[in-house]
C-alpha cells in the first residue's frame, strides 16, 4: 500500500479537503437526479458506490475523526448502503500509513529521541494502520513490541473536523441534522478520549486486570515507561486477525469456543464493569495459540447505573410484552416525547417494538444461533426500510439518549463478530432486579 508523505494539519488544509469532497458529493447527487429524470431509474447505486470511493480516499489521507466515523459507519450496515460499508470497512486497520519521517518526527516530540535510540530494532513501515494511529513492530534483546503512533494533528483538528464532516454526511445518509447533533457530540468525546494515549493506557491496564479471569480471553502487557500521550507500546502478539481467523479452516469447534470468549467478554464488560470496549472490529482482535487477544482499547464507554437500568429493561419480558409499559420505557429514555400525536406515538412504538424483538431475541431463550444468516438479513431489512420509509423520516427530531450511541454500535458489532465465526452462544439477560445497586 503506497504511503502518505504529508497529512493536511492545520484546520484550513483539512476543511478545504472536506469540502471538496462536500461539493463531489453535490455534483454526483445532480447527476444521479439528472438521470432519474430522464430515464425514470431511481437507482442510487451508481451514485453511492462513486461517492463511496471518493469519501474513503479524502477521509483516508486526513485521519482522525473523519476515518474513525468511516470506520464506525461500516460496522453498522442498517444505517449505511452497502457500498459505504464495504469501502469504509478498510479503516479498520488497512488504511493508508503515513512515512517514516512522520514516525520520528512525533517519537523526537514526545520522547526526545528516534525510535532506533530507543529499541534495538524499529520497522520503517507500518504493520497495520487505522483512524487514529498505525501500528509498528519493534524490538528490545529478543523481546517484540507493537508500538503505536498518533498521527499528527490529528487531536488538533479532531473538532472542526466533525463540523465539516457532518452535513456531508447528513446529505449522504439522508439524515436529519438537528437529530444526529447529540449523536455527534457523543463522538467527539469518544474521539477525544481517544486521541489521549494516557488515558487508553491506563484504562486498558485497568480492563486487562478485571477481565482476566475470563476464559480464552488474553491481553497483552502493556509498557509507561515506553509511551506517551501520542505513543503506546504494548507486547507484540502474534497470530491473525479475528476476521482471517473467522475465514479460515480452523476447526469449527475453535471457532464456537472463542465466540463464546468473545460474548463473554463483552457480557461481564456491559453487565458487570459498566465500563466496556467500544470499538468491536476485526481489526482489534487477534488469536493466537487458540486464544482470544484482545488488542486495542482505545475507545471504551462507561454506563451510569440509571440509563443501564432504562435502557435494558426495554428487554425485559414483562415490560416488551405490556403496551403501557413499553411506552412508558420508551418515554423514560427519549424515544417518544411528549410532543408527538397519538398516530405518531403509535408509528414510533410499533418500530422500536420491532428493533428491541429483534435485537434482544438472542437472549431469549438461553442459547442463539449467530450462524444463521436469515436473522441478519431480517436486522438489515429492518434498518434498510426505517432508513427509506419518508413518513418516519419526518419523525426524526432529535430523540433518545446519546449514550445508547456506543452501546448499540457494539452490540451489532459483537453479533456480526460472533455471526463470522458461526457461534451457537450461550446468552442470558441480565438480572434486572439485581443488576442495579439500591
Amino acid at each position: 500500500m503506497k504511503e502518505q508523505t504529508k497529512i493536511p494539519k492545520n484546520k484550513i488544509g483539512r476543511a478545504s479537503k472536506l469540502a471538496q469532497t462536500g461539493i463531489q458529493v453535490g455534483v454526483n447527487y445532480l447527476k444521479y437526479k439528472a438521470r432519474k429524470t430522464i430515464t425514470g431509474n431511481d437507482d442510487k447505486t451508481a451514485f453511492h458506490e462513486v461517492t463511496a470511493r471518493q469519501t474513503y480516499d479524502t477521509f483516508s489521507k486526513l485521519k482522525g475523526g473523519p476515518l474513525k466515523l468511516a470506520q464506525m459507519l461500516s460496522m453498522d450496515r442498517n444505517m449505511v448502503p452497502d457500498q459505504y460499508a464495504d469501502q469504509f470497512a478498510q479503516a479498520q486497520y488497512n488504511a493508508p500509513p503515513l512515512t517514516y519521517p512522520l514516525v520520528v518526527n512525533t517519537f523526537m516530540k514526545e520522547l526526545g529521541k528516534k525510535p532506533t535510540e530507543i529499541f534495538d530494532h524499529f520497522t520503517t513501515k507500518a504493520a497495520s494502520g487505522a483512524s487514529i494511529g498505525q501500528v509498528h513492530q519493534a524490538e528490545i534483546k529478543g523481546e517484540k513490541y507493537a508500538v503505536k503512533i498518533q498521527y499528527p494533528g490529528v487531536a488538533d483538528s479532531l473538532k472542526s473536523d466533525l463540523a465539516i464532516v457532518k452535513p456531508i454526511a447528513t446529505r449522504i445518509f439522508q439524515l436529519d441534522s438537528k437529530a444526529i447533533e447529540p449523536y455527534m457530540k457523543e463522538v467527539e468525546e469518544r474521539l477525544l478520549e481517544e486521541t489521549d494515549y494516557h488515558l487508553e493506557l491506563e484504562r486498558s491496564q485497568d480492563l486487562a486486570a478485571k477481565s482476566k479471569h475470563l476464559a480464552h480471553t488474553r491481553f497483552p502487557e502493556y509498557f509507561p515507561d515506553l509511551s506517551s500521550k501520542r505513543i503506546l507500546t504494548m507486547e507484540w502478539i502474534h497470530g491473525v486477525q479475528l476476521d482471517t481467523f473467522a475465514e479460515s479452516d480452523a476447526p469449527q469447534e475453535l471457532k464456537q469456543k472463542l465466540a463464546q470468549a468473545l460474548w463473554d467478554f463483552y457480557h461481564h464488560q456491559i453487565h458487570e464493569l459498566r465500563l466496556f470496549h467500544a470499538d468491536p472490529h476485526p481489526g482489534n482482535f487477534k488469536v493466537h495459540d487458540d486464544e482470544l487477544w484482545v488488542l486495542d482499547f482505545g475507545c471504551t464507554k462507561s454506563l451510569e447505573d440509571g440509563f443501564y437500568k432504562d435502557y435494558f429493561a426495554l428487554m425485559d419480558p414483562d415490560v416488551l410484552n405490556d403496551d403501557t409499559t413499553f411506552r412508558n420505557a420508551l418515554s423514560k429514555i427519549g424515544l417518544l416525547l411528549d410532543t408527538d400525536k397519538p398516530h405518531e406515538k403509535d408509528k414510533l412504538a410499533a418500530l422500536f417494538r420491532e428493533s428491541v424483538e429483534l435485537l434482544s431475541r438472542p437472549f431469549k431463550h438461553g442459547t442463539f444461533d449467530f450462524g444463521d444468516q436469515d436473522y441478519f438479513d431480517e436486522l438489515a431489512q429492518f434498518g434498510e426500510d426505517a432508513r427509506l420509509d419518508k413518513e418516519l423520516s419526518k419523525l426524526s427530531t432529535s430523540r433518545g439518549n446519546a449514550h445508547a450511541l456506543y452501546l448499540n454500535r457494539t452490540y451489532f458489532g459483537l453479533y456480526h463478530l460472533v455471526g463470522s465465526l458461526n457461534g451457537m452462544i450461550t446468552t442470558k439477560l441480565p438480572e434486572y432486579a439485581e443488576a442495579i445497586p439500591s
